[in-house]
């Protein structure tokens, strides 16, 4: 399945953006309203796992989705869940359970997901929240311009993208994603993905 390939991908670019992030810098606000970096952090590394355990047979149990407190390191604890996730997505792959979907709790309530479309919005997951943090950082451009760069990868993210659920019930304050909004004249993929889920591609951090 090329699209673990691509999954991987979208890891090791998330990867690269955690492991810039100093400890100071935990505080920091983030483009998901209400959480400072530390708490952005932790819910990415709770996805990890709780994807992990979708993957490996759980079902939907939201303790399993619990945000993961990341200390001092958070590249350390990206880094380690993020290779669970890697491990658990291979062997679904390589051994599926016939008439098993992944119970992704935090996505639909009471529904099972086909393993390519966990995938998928895994993926999305991932590169969404790598922008958020660059996006904490200054530097949101980098993760849209590596996307933009990656034809097969800003393929996959918006193919993920348009199958996330946007009924009116999905889309409330709180909830992962915003009702779309309108993406700005020119716009590459990546900041039309951002503008089909909610987010504002040209957030800033507040003045400090």
């Amino acid at each position: 399945m090329i699209l673990l390939e691509l999954h991987t991908r979208s890891l090791e670019l998330a990867g690269k953006v955690v492991a810039t992030v100093q400890p100071e810098q935990l505080v920091l606000a983030t483009p998901c309203a209400g959480w400072t970096l530390r708490r952005l952090l932790e819910h990415v590394v709770g996805q990890h796992r709780g994807f992990a355990a979708a993957a490996r047979g759980a079902g939907p149990d939201p303790a399993l989705w619990r945000d993961v407190p990341v200390d001092g390191d958070p590249a350390g604890a990206f880094r380690l869940s993020a290779g669970e996730l890697t491990a658990a997505f291979a062997e679904a792959h390589a051994a599926p359970r016939a008439g098993h979907g992944l119970w992704l709790p935090e996505i639909r309530d009471g529904a099972a997901f086909p393993l390519r479309q966990a995938v998928g919005f895994h993926l999305l997951d991932t590169l969404v929240h790598a922008w958020d943090v660059a996006a904490a950082l200054g530097t949101p451009k980098e993760v849209a311009g590596a996307v933009d760069a990656d034809e097969w990868l800003a393929s996959a993210l918006l193919s993920a993208a348009v199958l996330v659920p946007a009924a009116p019930e999905d889309r409330v304050p709180g909830a992962a994603f915003r009702k779309p909004r309108q993406w700005p004249r020119g716009a590459g993929s990546f900041d039309r993905v951002l503008a089909l889920l909610g987010r504002d591609p040209g957030w800033a951090p507040p003045v400090r």
